[in-house]
């Protein structure tokens, strides 16, 4: 019977189902096993490892190679577990290359600037942006400046954070949206951006050559939190060969009725004998975000507050998102609650403790120092974004001055027992673990010194906490590794030689 399968998922040796599928095998020669916890043997000495139908089954020095299994020289090379994303907006992310960046732009006057040159460039193909953080600028754009410098070419301009969108009259209409001339946010938005893909439509070869990517960095899995809850297009991506990755598929609530009805648990294999691709949980936005000050918190924003909401509003209210999580935990489904403020927080740990159902809050980026403690009592993940604390140190001191010490509170959450996992957002930042790492780390991703360096992760814990908490490499594990050319204990950024999905090889430098 496998355990929580948005945390640490076992199955049985053999994928079940009504279809199962060959399992290729590896042996891998002469690896030194990188130790996850303070109670682990140190790697010193190098060791062989046997990945049979898709898990380890021999740890130690000079194995024997079954008949017919490859093996590889490692070399004494670093061995650990793969790499997760717990959070990654696949379709979003596998857009990114296509997209234009307003990652830089500070002001309105040069956003329209840089689609001027775009629209010039390529008049009437749909430009889609992404990255902007106009918290910072000294004002907000409108559709009519856009509409100035694109005409009918429609133009969606997506905030950094995901949570909102400066759009042109012309997108406007397509995406069948009331005209306005300011931003469209929140619910309004994940509304509109389902049929952002009528626009600018993502392929199996842009989901290819991002999970390609993802393998190169060591990643063996993530959890799929696209807001289009696309099942039967999963399906399709995987048997065309986007079958690179482990992926947890999450529905929001729109979907979960469907998932219901179609028998599907967390942890149910969405293709039959296939334990690599799985139902996920069900995904619940509670609030909104920092940069758009609709995070809802206990006190008001000290800078730029949204008129009616001084600070930040739920999404949903306590007895909905407690009548969603009943109704997901009864019929075997886990939930990702997105929470960032700390009122959010504390409404959702509250409906986890009238439902008892499992799972996670995503992000946790304010939290109440006695929610610490309750959120450790329920047995829920904290799923964090570290390197979210890079682009929001600045602003959090100055629209939550004083809180900045239980902000992205990794320390704490870990010391009082509350299981971390650790993801990227993508693409809100990077679908990168070795970012997220350092970022948990160091506090920091630039010159500056650490902020709040009392929350820092050791590299073991932040290591720790990228690999779905698996443990070290050892017999009985998943035959999912990655070996890497440093010691990722004191390398930041370690080469990555070679990644492996249950014996099978997806990545060689």
């Amino acid at each position: 019977m496998p355990t929580p399968p948005c945390g640490p998922v076992h199955f049985g040796r053999r994928a079940t189902g009504l279809y199962p599928r060959r399992v290729p095998s590896l042996l891998l020669r002469s690896a030194r096993l990188v130790p996850l916890s303070p109670g682990d043997p140190p790697a010193d000495a190098p060791s062989d490892v046997l990945i049979e139908d898709g898990w380890v089954t021999a740890v130690g020095a000079g194995l024997s190679r079954p008949e017919g299994v490859p093996e590889h020289d490692a070399g004494g090379r670093w061995m650990m577990p793969g790499l997760w994303d717990q959070h990654v907006h696949l379709g979003q992310w596998a857009q990114a290359s296509r997209r234009l960046d307003t990652s830089a732009i500070t002001s309105p006057e040069q956003a329209i600037a840089l689609v001027h040159k775009r629209v010039s460039a390529a008049p009437g193909v749909p430009v889609v942006g992404w990255g902007h953080r106009p918290a910072k600028w000294p004002r907000l754009g409108t559709a009519s400046e856009l509409d100035a410098v694109s005409g009918v070419t429609p133009v969606i301009l997506v905030a950094g954070d995901g949570h909102h969108a400066w759009i042109n009259s012309a997108a406007q209409a397509a995406l069948g949206l009331t005209p306005r001339e300011g931003v469209v946010a929140e619910d309004e938005w994940y509304a509109a951006y389902r049929l952002l893909d009528t626009l600018a439509p993502v392929t199996t070869a842009d989901y290819r050559a991002t999970l390609e990517a993802a393998a190169a960095l060591g990643v063996v899995g993530l959890v799929d939190f696209e807001f289009v809850a696309d099942l039967d297009g999963w399906r399709e991506r995987w048997t065309a060969g986007c079958d690179l990755l482990r992926a947890r598929v999450a529905v929001y609530a729109e979907g979960l009725e469907p998932a219901i009805s179609e028998r599907l648990r967390t942890g149910t294999p969405l293709v039959p004998g296939d334990d690599r691709l799985l139902m996920g949980p069900l995904k619940i936005i509670s609030d909104g975000s920092l940069n758009t000050r609709t995070a809802w918190c206990h006190q008001p924003y000290a800078q730029d507050p949204m008129p009616g909401s001084p600070a930040g509003a739920p999404n949903i209210s306590g007895d909905e998102l407690t009548a969603l999580l009943a109704r997901a935990h009864a019929n075997g489904l886990e939930v990702a609650t997105h929470a960032i403020g700390d009122a959010a927080i504390e409404q959702a740990l509250t409906a986890y403790e009238l439902t008892r159902a499992r799972g996670s809050i995503e992000h946790v980026q304010l939290i109440a120092t006695p929610d610490v403690r309750r959120m450790a009592g329920l047995a829920l993940r904290a799923s964090v974004q570290p390197h979210h604390l890079v682009d929001d140190r600045d602003l959090i001191d100055v629209a939550w001055p004083g809180r900045g010490e239980r902000a992205y509170a990794f320390r704490s959450l870990l010391d009082a027992g509350v299981p971390l996992v650790l993801g990227s957002d993508a693409p809100v930042s990077p679908l990168d673990p070795w970012t997220a790492i350092s970022a948990a780390v160091r506090r920091s991703g630039d010159g500056r010194a650490a902020w709040h360096p009392e929350q820092a992760l050791t590299r073991q814990e932040a290591l720790a906490a990228s690999v779905d908490l698996q443990p070290m490499v050892r017999t009985g594990s998943r035959g999912d590794v990655v070996l890497l050319d440093d010691d990722p204990l004191t390398a930041e950024r370690p080469g990555v030689a070679l990644t492996v999905l249950a014996g099978r090889v997806t990545h060689t430098a």
